[in-house]
């Protein structure tokens, strides 16, 4: 008998969904089935198709931002951002297949030619997160459509509901349904996909634990795709920064978009000892003004709860362990409910503790590191295994090269938040941030595989060397 899931407004604790769990090895079948029509169809036919689904989804914009709003506890004015991403990775995704994969033919010796082209790996499993359950899912699977492989799609089993909302849109536009599989269900689920023999690999976005779960997995099929999109450590150095209350608003932004909830989030501020107070001040200023409450609140807030009690409760324990290693609060992490997964953002100088765990904090919660000069500033960004995002705010042009040049991220910006990253542009982190498969803009590179031909309009063949002279009889 199929167990059932639940998805319930982190808000509210209201249900808002359920539904049973989906069967990996039949949702497998069905796209291996579907492949070669679908990637027998032009290219063209697959872009229009998509630009259908970009059509589908602005049409139904205020309705799907409604429901992640829901379902995550995502301020509105948030998740609109999210479905307008949603809808704009089409054209990008088409852009980028046109440059990263192109058809290049060029002369070569005797009359032949050497072309490259690109095919499709053939069934990609897709497991996407929680916190952007549309946009983030969709960053792979409109590449990997328009290349023409066939998906399998397993949403979180706390975002059901939008991963489902999210077909439904591909369908409307025409994708077939064997083309775009939905599997529901929880972890057991998610591994059963990746472990299915006939998935040609993996696209997966989330924790730096399940990735490597996933690269272990995978280690004895080399001949599968797997892309991974993981968490990060990230620091944002501010140094010597002439406009205080711009820099704050940036550390702001960093720290607590999306209640902390983003990879690119800025975990550790690493500061100058003895020049950070004027920060450390207009940051807290700028903490007790923003507004924490449900999505659809008025004021919009600026944040709304984390997930689910659950993780609410382990960012508690965590904000308790740094507490217990030395840390100093000076914005506390507190929970307003107990039934519910709203908390404040905090912030707490970690300098003199000790034995600080390298993880992702995934919430509101910044930790301050000073030190003493700014190659230590550089030395501290990298004190960790992760190297996803990097921010410098303030500095010279001279140290933010310095920055950039010895900062391990693949992610590293200056005067601007950690989480900023276009989607023009490749995303990807180094280290357990992820394995060298960025994607956003570079997602077409993993979505097909080069193939080197050389051809000649007619058969040409001869051999120079190593043959007995057919004229000369033997001894």
């Amino acid at each position: 008998m199929s167990q059932r899931i639940v998805s319930t407004e982190p808000a509210t604790g209201n249900e808002i969904w359920s539904g049973e769990c989906g069967d990996a090895a039949a949702e497998v079948a069905a796209a291996r089935s579907a492949f070669p029509e679908w990637a027998a169809h032009s290219l063209s036919y697959r872009s229009e198709t998509l630009r259908r689904f970009a059509n589908i989804v602005r049409k139904k914009e205020k309705e799907f931002a409604t429901l992640i709003s829901r379902e995550t506890g995502k301020p509105f004015w948030e998740t609109q951002t999210e479905v307008a991403a949603v809808i704009n990775k089409v054209e990008i995704s088409i852009n980028a297949h046109a440059e990263r994969t192109p058809k290049r033919t060029i002369e070569a010796a005797m009359g032949s030619k050497v072309s490259v082209r690109h095919k499709p790996h053939g069934v990609l499993a897709v497991l996407g997160p929680y916190n952007f359950p549309a946009h983030l899912p969709n960053g792979h699977i409109v590449p990997a459509l328009i290349a023409g492989n066939a998906v399998v799609f397993k949403p979180s089993e706390k975002t059901p509901a939008s991963g489902e909302f999210l077909v439904r849109c591909y369908r409307e536009a025409g994708v077939p349904e064997g083309v775009i599989r939905l599997l529901q269900g929880g972890p057991d689920e998610g591994k059963a996909l990746a472990g299915q023999p006939d998935i040609d690999g993996l696209l997966f976005t989330g924790s730096a634990r399940a990735g490597q779960a996933l690269h272990k997995q995978f280690a004895e099929t080399p001949q599968k795709i797997l892309a991974l999109e993981l968490g990060g450590n990230n620091p944002l150095i501010v140094w010597h920064a002439k406009d205080i209350d711009g820099a704050a608003a940036i550390a702001v932004q960093s720290a607590y978009l999306s209640a902390g909830q983003r990879c690119t989030c800025a975990r550790r501020l690493i500061v100058e000892d003895g020049h950070e107070k004027a920060l450390l001040d207009a940051i807290a200023k700028m903490i007790d003004r923003i507004i924490v409450d449900e999505p659809f609140a008025d004021p919009q807030p600026f944040m709304g709860p984390v997930i689910d009690n659950d993780t609410a409760h382990h960012l508690q324990e965590q904000w308790m362990g740094l507490m217990m290693k030395g840390g100093k609060p000076i914005r506390r992490l507190e929970r307003p409910y107990d039934d519910r997964p709203y908390l404040t953002p905090a912030l707490i100088d970690v300098t003199e503790a000790r034995d600080i765990p390298d993880e992702e904090i995934f919430g509101p919660l910044l930790q301050v590191v000073r030190v003493k000069d700014f190659d230590a500033a550089i030395a501290a960004a990298n004190q960790t295994r992760f190297g996803l995002a990097a921010s410098l705010i303030g500095g010279t042009h001279e140290q933010y090269e310095r920055f950039w040049a010895h900062t391990k991220a693949g992610v590293i910006n200056w005067n601007k938040p950690t989480n900023g990253a276009p989607s023009t542009a490749p995303f990807g982190g180094v280290g357990l941030s992820g394995n060298h498969r960025p994607s956003a803009f570079y997602a077409a590179d993993y979505c097909a595989y080069p193939v080197t031909s050389v051809h000649a309009d007619r058969v040409s063949g001869s051999i120079g060397q190593g043959l007995r002279d057919p004229n000369m009889q033997e001894d």
